[in-house]
């Protein structure tokens, strides 16, 4: 039984052809008795062997015109048996033809009651040609059931031809050792019937089902995750430790055929409890279209994308900036490989080498830029202060300067809700660089902030170049965590099941904001688009999540049980880290937009010149090597910059409403109202 099923034997279509034929000769010999009545002397002096032969001859030459006997039987679908009906009617349709011309025409043998003789023919020849195809199918089934001692037996959630093909999918991946046990839903007609030999449930049965057929997986389309109905179906399988896997929507099949490749098992990303997001996408497209666009970070999780989503509205020319090399050679390639005709420039530089970055914009002339590059990871920029006050803030006014020096019109500046309250130092100097761009904005008149951006502009010697006039507009745009971006704990959970746990969590009762990257970055297209500068757009992140739920979750969806296969580890907060995310600071209030998902942060700008003085003292502080009188600096600029969980919580001292900074660098003391 293991060899038939592991190394199935492939009949010669010949045979099947022969046996088809045989099947249609003793179906028209039982009709031909039966009208008979069964005598058989008459049937002998009948000429019923000339009638035979020529129903034969017909049904052999029908059979192998239409080509019912190609594909193998035990793969079987309502397409073969359309294909038999037509076969089968096509015969009755030649047959009295063929027996006018040679039977009674050429031989002067009496005429049989031909109709009759083939209805009842239609009827018993089409029946045992599906039964045997049936047959054979359902004992190939059987054994290869019961031969693999790790059979996957499946349900498909749905009844219509979409399941229906997945089925057949499935039964057609001779490799897979899946066993579709039947279909499932929440409701309808076609509960407890039968498609192509498989019984419909309803969801309530999903238990019992369980019990019952070891039931390992349920697979559903894709496109279906967001349905109520679904979802509770989700969540019994969750509970059950039942697999789900999600087929894409049918028009994304390969030549229009569905394999087993292609179904994925279900992404944590799909069962986070949010709307679909929809952008004006005329507005975007006008927005980008026909221009010179500029990406730094574009090898990263959120450059790539917005790499990505700005290249389908025709920009005309798109340049990926990046210090990653080989990130950025691949981001390139994919690029090319979907857009062959467009202009994709790449450049490898950091945005804190000034006199590098000036090339691409003198070079290109962008009119947009989108600054996504940047240092994230909060437990490393807590080591390395220096690191990001060069990157966050200096690599941004680098390109920001850049930007108003070469005319370009709208510089977006990707932001994080860690710059809100900070806690950390990735957040605080994300928030000092918020306050550089929005300073910039409401700034008349900028002079190149550095004697070295002066002479770098002297030296390009173009007249194009014009600092007087300032017409960037600068926008800023604020949110959450992005899942499956470089450092989220998505990637890192997936790893730490793959190698059997346990997962670890910082605290059981941490919670993040969540949206896929591609959400993500919708927003930030719509945002630049209705940004007329200086805005902090804040996106609607939906419902905060608990990091613990999350974990639960993606144990569940690879089919193991929480704390029994796969154990999670309370590891205590890391430094800098917070037990929840805010998207807005106390004092900040938001303005509504015609996007119910984007809302503009009303803050308090502060003066140009104020903020230039504030990051040239980080600049030189960073000079000195010493992390406490930066991150003292870091305080005094950014007042509402609390360490936590940090040995920078030194620094602060909170005594109820009060709040007293303590600066090794500095001789005063500053009180400063919450």
């Amino acid at each position: 039984m293991k060899i038939f099923t592991n190394r199935p034997f492939i009949v010669p279509r010949w045979i099947i052809l022969i046996a088809d034929t045989v099947i249609s000769a003793a179906s028209f010999v039982l009709s031909y008795f039966i009208l008979q009545e069964f005598r058989f002397p008459l049937l002998i002096r009948g000429h019923f062997f000339i009638y035979a032969g020529l129903f034969v001859a017909t049904s052999l030459t029908v059979f192998y015109a239409m080509r019912i006997y190609r594909g193998l039987i035990r793969y079987s679908n309502t397409k073969d048996m359309f294909r038999i009906f037509s076969a089968v009617l096509v015969v009755s349709l030649i047959y009295p033809v063929v027996s006018e011309l040679v039977a009674i025409r050429l031989y002067r043998i009496p005429r049989l009651d031909m109709p009759t003789l083939l209805v009842l023919n239609f009827f018993i020849s089409s029946s045992l040609l599906i039964m045997l195809r049936t047959s054979i199918k359902e004992v190939y089934i059987l054994a290869k059931g019961n031969a693999l001692a790790d059979v996957k037996r499946v349900l498909i959630y749905g009844s219509d031809q979409h399941a229906i093909l997945i089925k057949q999918a499935i039964e057609a991946a001779n490799n897979e050792k899946v066993v579709v046990s039947g279909f499932i839903q929440s409701g309808g007609k076609k509960i407890n019937s039968n498609i192509e030999q498989k019984r419909v449930y309803h969801s309530r049965e999903l238990a019992d089902l369980h019990k019952k057929f070891n039931i390992n997986k349920v697979i559903l389309p894709n496109s279906l995750s967001n349905n109520a109905d679904v979802r509770r179906i989700i969540d019994q399988c969750l509970n059950l430790g039942i697999q789900v896997q999600a087929v894409p929507p049918s028009e994304q099949w390969v030549s229009g055929k569905l394999s087993m490749g292609q179904m994925q098992d279900l992404r944590i990303e799909d069962l986070l409890p949010r709307k679909p997001i929809e952008i004006n996408n005329q507005l975007v497209s006008k927005e980008i279209y026909g221009k010179r666009v500029l990406i730094t970070g574009a090898a990263g999780s959120i450059g790539s994308e917005i790499a990505r989503q700005v290249m389908s509205y025709n920009p005309e020319m798109v340049v990926l900036c990046d210090q990653a090399e080989s990130p950025l050679h691949e981001m390139q390639l994919e690029l090319e490989e979907g857009y062959p005709a467009a202009k994709i420039k790449t450049f490898i530089a950091s945005i804190r080498n000034l006199r590098r970055m000036i090339i691409p914009f003198k070079e290109y002339r962008p009119h947009i830029v989108f600054h996504a590059a940047a240092y994230k990871h909060v437990p490393m920029m807590e080591k390395y202060p220096e690191e990001a006050i060069l990157t966050n803030v200096m690599g941004t006014r680098n390109m920001a300067d850049l930007s108003v020096c070469f005319g370009v019109e709208k510089f977006i500046m990707i932001s994080t809700d860690k710059a809100v309250n900070p806690t950390n130092i990735m957040g605080a100097s994300k928030r000092i660089a918020e306050t550089y761009v929005q300073s910039l904005n409401s700034s008349s008149f900028n002079p190149p902030s550095t004697e070295l951006l002066s002479d770098l502009l002297r030296d390009a010697d173009d007249e194009s170049i014009s600092v007087v006039n300032n017409k960037t507009r600068f926008i800023t745009t604020r949110f959450g965590n992005v899942l499956g971006s470089n450092g989220s704990v998505i990637p890192r959970f997936r790893s730490q099941i793959q190698h059997g746990g346990p997962i670890t969590v910082t605290h059981p009762e941490i919670t993040r904001y969540f949206m896929t990257i591609p959400e993500a970055v919708q927003l930030v297209l719509e945002a630049a688009t209705m940004g007329n500068g200086g805005e902090i757009f804040v996106f609607d992140m939906g419902q905060p999540v608990k990091i613990a739920d999350l974990a639960k979750n993606m144990i569940k969806l690879a089919g193991l049980v929480p704390d029994k296969d796969i154990n999670i580890v309370y590891t205590g907060l890391r430094p800098g880290e917070k037990l929840y995310e805010e998207l807005l600071n106390e004092k900040e209030k938001t303005l509504p937009t015609h996007h119910e998902k984007i809302k503009i942060a009303k803050v308090v700008s502060r003066s140009y010149k104020e903020v230039l003085n504030d990051i040239e003292n980080l600049t030189e502080l960073c000079k000195q090597g010493d992390h406490f009188k930066l991150v003292g600096k870091m305080k005094l600029i950014i007042p509402e910059f609390i360490s936590n969980n940090s040995e920078f919580a030194k620094l602060d001292d909170v005594k109820g409403r009060k709040k007293v900074l303590f600066v090794p660098a500095f001789t005063e003391t500053i009180n400063i109202r919450n």
